[in-house]
């Protein structure tokens, strides 16, 4: 009744009116059921609908092919069309409704590539909105369901995109920021809080009192939507573009970039821009000290100095690791990675301390965090526990500084879940903090797996 020359029962109402009357009557009768609005007039429904379709439908190919009109690739079925929208509404996303980008196509009877699904399932991940599949699960090869598995669960927050009005790389959105952190009590004072639970433990995370855990919250759309959020934040402050993880692990920046051009390309974006807009937020979540937000009180008194010793940059889609020197910052040097055509990569950007362990990341999980129970260490030990709620198998990447002599770790005994192991090196990084001194490191990767049983599992134990 809403569309002009359908009639209406009452012709006293406009179009908008009779629109409004009906979702209002849905929504009545509905009650508490989730409503999803698809292909629904966005302004009309807000405060109607649980979720909200945000793009055009997807499809089996990048743009609109024959009998489509190719020269509409806004609108009509296509890829391409749902990433660009889905990036341009993630602001709405949590706050008048869930987003809901349409479903991600894994099966190999379409014309994307692996890039291409690779790229859709980043977005929907960065973008933090519904997670929708509609392929049969039987006919789908390993390596593209590894794809979904391993953005899966979603965090529920969402992306800031950078360059949102930018108009190069055809236009589209190229560029999605998030930020991660252990402090679990976000817009509290600091001061209130040490009454409340005590000091923060300067050492082991072992010590930090329960109250700053990560308390994953029960949600209506968890098994609906694959949406498991932690402690829910105000939607119109800034740390809806953070999401919690478990204490030890600090605080980061995961940024997404993509090339959505037509040929292969170099892609760069301040490195500046990536990681100084941390120092802000800590001071917008009503922070005294970045020292609260990182196990060690001892190894940063503020935020100016979490950078002194560089940055471990973890690439999650290929798993490549690399430390950045602290002058790139000082020097507002770019980031700078060569993509494929609809390529696209996630990065994690994480202050390096080169006198203790550091989690890296993994290849479970794009967020390289929210996959940790917890993970603790002192000098001689560390001990990493993973969440036990699915069935994923990969690797942990950690850094781990070495002894004067460079040999201690060499004889590192490394168990897993109960069972001898053994780690690989991928890097021996040469860190250089901020007196000029320079410190070996190595990072490696241990294996691991998860079977979904939420018992003990992805227990992982280094001794030196």
């Amino acid at each position: 009744s809403c569309l002009a020359g359908n009639g209406k029962y009452d012709n006293t109402m406009s179009r908008a009116e009779a629109m409004y009357l009906g979702l209002r009557t849905i929504r009545a009768a509905a009650k508490d059921a989730f409503i999803i609005g698809c292909g629904c007039p966005i302004g009309s429904a807000i405060g109607f609908v649980d979720g909200m379709r945000v793009s055009c439908d997807t499809g089996p190919t990048w743009v609109p092919e024959f009998p489509l009109p190719h020269w509409d690739n806004g609108t009509l079925p296509a890829l391409r069309g749902m990433l660009r929208n889905t990036i341009s509404r993630a602001p709405l996303g949590h706050r008048w409704w869930h987003n809901d980008p349409d479903c991600i196509l894994l099966g190999e009877s379409t014309k994307l590539t692996d890039n291409e699904v690779v790229s859709a399932a980043s977005v929907v991940a960065m973008t933090g909105g519904m997670f929708l599949l509609s392929d049969d699960m039987q006919k789908v090869s390993d390596a593209r369901l590894n794809v979904a598995k391993r953005i899966f669960p979603l965090t529920g927050v969402t992306a800031v995109p950078l360059d949102l009005h930018s108009t190069m790389n055809m236009g589209m959105p190229s560029v999605l920021r998030l930020w991660c952190t252990e402090n679990a009590l976000f817009g509290t004072d600091a001061a209130e809080e040490e009454k409340i639970n005590g000091p923060v433990a300067s050492e082991s995370p072992k010590n930090i009192p329960s109250g700053r855990v990560l308390q994953e919250q029960a949600s209506k759309l968890e098994c609906e939507v694959g949406y498991s959020p932690g402690i829910i934040v105000d939607p119109y402050s800034r740390e809806r573009s953070c999401f919690l993880v478990a204490p030890g692990l600090g605080t980061w920046t995961i940024v997404s970039l993509s090339n959505w051009m037509e040929h292969k390309a170099k892609l760069s974006v301040s490195f500046s821009t990536l990681v100084q807009h941390s120092l802000q937020d800590f001071a917008a979540a009503s922070l005294d000290d970045a020292a609260n937000l990182t196990v060690s009180a001892t190894e940063s008194s503020s935020p100016g100095e979490q950078s002194e010793s560089g940055f471990h940059v973890f690439s999650f889609w290929s798993s490549t690791y690399t430390w950045i020197p602290h002058q790139t910052l000082v020097d507002k040097s770019p980031l700078i990675k060569q993509l494929l055509p609809h390529e696209t990569e996630i990065f994690h950007i994480k202050p390096a301390y080169p006198k203790r362990p550091q989690y890296i990341g993994s290849d479970l999980h794009f967020s390289c965090g929210f996959e940790v129970q917890s993970f603790e260490w002192d000098s001689s030990h560390i001990k990493l526990c993973l969440k036990n709620e699915y069935d994923k198998s990969g690797y942990v990447f950690l850094y781990l500084p070495d002894s004067a002599d460079g040999h201690t770790l060499d004889k590192a005994r490394v168990i897993v879940d109960g069972k001898e192991s053994k780690m690989e090196i991928v890097a021996r990084p040469m860190i250089e903090d901020g007196n000029g001194e320079r410190h070996l490191g190595r990072v490696v990767k241990i294996r691991v797996t998860t079977n979904g049983s939420g018992e003990a599992a992805g227990m992982v134990w280094i001794t030196w």
